[in-house]
């Protein structure tokens, strides 16, 4: 449970700065104070969370390829 919520936020954390790099360089109190009025795709405010748990799952959906290659090949 904690290592899969270590990926969780490492998931979050990777997502987070990889789309608001410059937001998070030049002001980032002000982008986290501008979240409840954030409009990604019409989420609002819970649009970190959504786009996180399906970078999560996609990332579930890999590791879980990989584990079964790696039982069909031992």
């Amino acid at each position: 449970m904690k290592k899969e919520l270590m990926i969780f936020l490492g998931v979050f954390a990777f997502l987070a700065i990889g789309m608001h790099f410059k937001e998070w360089l030049s002001h980032p109190i002000a982008h986290i104070q501008a979240l409840p009025h954030a409009g990604a795709y019409g989420i609002g405010a819970l649009h970190p969370l959504v786009f996180t748990t399906l970078g999560y799952l996609f990332l579930g959906l890999i590791r879980l390829t990989i584990r079964g290659i790696k039982r069909l090949f031992h």
